[in-house]
């Protein structure tokens, strides 16, 4: 495994060391109470910096200006960012396993597959006629890639992937075990004699530095291509149908279902379970809230929430008008009371009047 000099991590997280032994060497990174004499860890939030003192880290990556206590022999890393700072020290620490380049004995290739001599293609893949693999790109075993695919340079696949027939993969991109790309859009119409299939002959065009979490869905188009933009990062367990355009640096967390033909905007965030009609457009850097019901177009910069969505402000006070609601109906329990109580007493009241007064009604003289 590879170690670091405590001034190399400041080197590369582009920060500074206070106190400890600058040529300390650190071999991994763990949490505060779990780090070892050997290990470096992080503090991203004020709430865990009481947590330093107890711990047996080597170094600890805090932020710029913030007041911690060091133990004795700890020494800190001043960073901008410490999530920031730590993620480029993981890719050090921890690199790409190392894949040899060729293609296993037992891979199946199709007629006219090209395979960059830099790329590994592992046991049990299938590669169908007529792709092209890039240079130092991974296809793990039991990858199946359909015909006419792309696979950029210095792209992995995880093992147990799908690529349906006409997909690309741009270079760099990851995408993870049990992903399906490429598959048929969710396309009928109805008939005399039922629903009939309405063919799904597009493409699914994945960009640059894209990743794709575990057994996530991206149809291909009906007509023209799905397009995810370059960078974007989507999670495990997302549903994007037919022909929607995601744009570039886009963030889809676990189980969002985006609905065809929607067009999500660079750089916007959706949360976790949100659900997004068909049809509609979700403008560039808006953001959506986990559980959100996207019904209607969503403009760019926005933050909207809630069932259906709607600006993320009005959702919390709608949503606090509903958690009011038990103490309301007690209120107006205790009024009904009050007021059917009043009208009892005003009743009896009255009964005793008329007994005063011998029970009739006066006569007309």
């Amino acid at each position: 495994m590879p170690e670091l000099t405590i001034a190399e991590v400041a080197r590369i997280a582009e920060g500074e060391v206070e106190r400890g032994d600058p040529q300390r060497a650190v071999h991994g990174v763990a949490p505060l109470d779990e780090a070892g004499p050997d290990d470096l860890s992080f503090v991203a939030e004020a709430r865990y910096h009481a947590y330093i003192h107890a711990s047996r880290a080597a170094a600890v990556l805090v932020a710029r200006g913030a007041a911690v206590e060091l133990p004795d022999g700890m020494a800190a890393v001043r960073v901008d960012d410490p999530r920031r700072a730590l993620a480029r020290i993981l890719g050090v620490l921890y690199p790409r396993p190392a894949t040899s380049p060729g293609v296993h004995p037992t891979a199946v290739l199709g007629e006219n597959v090209s395979i960059h001599p830099s790329a590994s293609v592992g046991a049990y893949a299938v590669v169908g006629e007529g792709t092209r693999i890039g240079a130092r790109a991974t296809v793990h075993p039991h990858v199946v890639i359909g015909r006419g695919c792309e696979i950029g340079e210095d792209a992995l696949l995880h093992p147990h992937v799908t690529l349906y027939d006409d997909v690309t993969v741009g270079a760099r991109s990851v995408v993870h075990s049990g992903a399906r790309l490429g598959s048929d859009g969710f396309g009928f119409v109805p008939e005399r004699d039922g629903l009939k299939k309405v063919p799904q002959v597009g493409g699914c065009r994945i960009g640059e530095d894209v990743e794709i979490g575990a057994n996530t869905t991206i149809d291909r188009g009906s007509i023209g291509d799905t397009t995810v933009g370059r960078g974007t990062k989507i999670d495990n367990l997302v549903q994007i149908g037919h022909n929607c355009r995601i744009g570039n640096h886009v963030i889809i967390v676990s189980q969002v279902g985006i609905s065809g033909s929607t067009k999500v905007g660079d750089g916007a965030v959706l949360g976790g379970q949100a659900g997004v009609q068909g049809h509609i457009e979700i403008g560039a850097g808006a953001k959506v809230g986990g559980q959100a019901g996207v019904t209607a177009s969503v403009p760019a910069g926005a933050t909207v929430s809630g069932y259906p969505a709607r600006p993320h402000r009005e959702a919390m006070r709608i949503q606090a008008a509903v958690f009011g609601l038990p103490k309301l109906v007690q209120r107006l329990k205790a009024l009904e009371k009050v007021v059917l109580g009043r009208g009892a007493e005003g009743a009896r009241a009255g009964s005793h009047a008329d007994d005063q007064d011998g029970g009739e009604p006066p006569r007309d003289q």
